[in-house]
């Protein structure tokens, strides 16, 4: 491949969206040269630092991400930051095109009274702390023994499942060394997890609902009294079955006799519950939450029916929102880049020649890895037709960039360097039985990378 006639793409983010985007593209018919940045030392994303470590089956989806690094046709630079090492202008000096693929790494907002009192917490700087990510504290204020997590989505239930296992159980996994220790501490006694609407609406995937189920010395406590199912419900339960099976197992749970229940951790699931405050003088001392009822249509009212939960600390786990890069048109309501079918579009509506985005920074925060790679194909499809109008960069040799980076001192790691730190995590496991344990602080990182560790 010529450096000079190749189509010169970079895209940013290496996670699934970034990676199924580059694969995509490289099989798209044209001559192309793709290099894909990465902030962190090491690439795969969300499914290295979002997936819950008791979840080794979401976690192989890095098998097939791995699969399509190693080809070799797709360039990684790894530990490489945009915004701080990189801008768009350089970008558009050694590349033809971008696609942004960063993902949405922060909590939404629950704006609710109290919210961001000290023992009020986002789920996903929870689930970044248990799955190591580097950015994160190495420690987790684990003292509260009554937990509320609100949200009726599979991060709620990662993030009550976590609080409520017993950490021995997490030592088959690639849980890091200073996570099983900060979970050993946790005097968790009750977990509730609030759902706002009732148990037909909520989006529990069946197999996940299911594993709570089977979670060693924690039972799961459902209320009958939470249990409405309006026209719309049926509606949904008839129509999918999906929600027919999250019912099911939903239903099952209400016919355990009381004295089935021994378990000395419990996770209670309470529906048709809305949280309105978070209740404490300084530091959260409880939840009050409304009475909430089905009005036929699968959507709820309020009925001014109050209840207040002692409890001692609060995550909210109503979804991820979208962080803006520097010089990148953002929707700020939305939470995402601003875009037309993965072009990116500037505030009158007219395309930025030669600017894309896929994954989450696109669509928001919904959807599995199907949809991610359906996205990425039609922002790929959008950049190939747009081919011919692109503008070429001046600087098209693959090693401007990397001389680029090496003059500005940023220590860039492509995939000869994460091999290195993958073997060094599954030598880490070995005496354990685990297949890795997991590298946190950066520093630690780079320096299995640099070969000094």
């Amino acid at each position: 491949m010529s450096s000079s006639s190749a189509l010169r793409v970079a895209v940013v983010g290496a996670g699934p969206a970034g990676i199924y985007a580059s694969d995509i593209l490289s099989k798209s018919g044209l001559e192309v040269s793709i290099d894909l940045f990465e902030r962190l030392p090491a690439p795969f994303g969300l499914v290295r630092y979002g997936v819950a470590p008791d979840h080794p089956r979401i976690k192989q989806i890095i098998v097939a991400l791995h699969k399509i690094l190693e080809r070799g046709d797709i360039r990684l630079l790894s530990n490489v930051d945009y915004g701080t090492d990189v801008d768009l202008d350089d970008l558009r000096r050694f590349y033809d095109a971008v696609i942004f693929s960063t993902g949405a790494i922060k909590d939404a907002h629950l704006r609710i009274p109290g919210i961001e009192m000290p023992g009020s917490y986002g789920a996903a700087d929870f689930v970044s702390w248990y799955d190591g990510h580097p950015d994160v504290p190495r420690t987790w204020p684990l003292e509260a023994e009554q937990i509320a997590v609100v949200g009726a989505g599979n991060v709620a239930l990662d993030v009550a499942r976590i609080l409520a296992k017993h950490p021995q159980d997490l030592l088959a996994t690639e849980v890091p060394d200073n996570v099983y220790q900060g979970l050993l501490a946790n005097p968790v006694t009750d977990v509730h997890v609030f759902a706002r609407r009732g148990p037909a609406q909520v989006k529990f995937s069946p197999l996940e609902l299911r594993e709570l189920g089977h979670v060693p010395d924690v039972d799961v406590v459902v209320y009958p009294e939470d249990f409405e199912f309006d026209e719309g419900s049926m509606a949904q339960i008839h129509s999918s079955n999906q929600t027919k099976q999250v019912v099911k197992t939903l239903t099952d749970w209400t016919l355990r006799e009381p004295e089935e229940l021994t378990a000395s951790r419990r996770i209670h699931l309470h529906f048709l519950h809305r949280p309105v405050e978070v209740l404490g003088d300084g530091r959260v001392t409880g939840l009050r939450t409304e009475r909430t009822i089905l009005t036929g249509d699968g959507t709820v009212a309020g009925t001014g029916e109050m209840h207040d939960w002692p409890v001692q600390a609060v995550y909210r786990a109503v979804g991820y929102f979208g962080t803006p890069l520097p010089g990148i048109p953002f929707d700020e309501a939305a939470g995402v880049i601003a875009n037309r079918e993965g072009r990116v579009v500037q505030a009158d509506g007219e395309p930025v020649p030669g600017v894309y985005t896929t994954g989450w920074i696109k669509r928001g925060p919904v959807g599995l890895i199907g949809h991610t790679k359906s996205d990425a194909t039609e922002t790929v499809k959008h950049l190939v037709s747009d081919v011919d109008m692109l503008e070429r960069a001046p600087e098209r040799d693959p090693g401007a960039v990397t001389a680029f980076l090496a003059g500005k001192g940023v220590g860039h790691v492509e995939w000869s360097g994460w091999m290195l730190l993958d073997a060094y995590e599954q030598e880490l496991g070995k005496p354990h039985g685990r297949q890795r344990v997991k590298v946190v602080p950066r520093e630690e990182m780079l320096a299995v990378i640099r070969g000094e560790a």
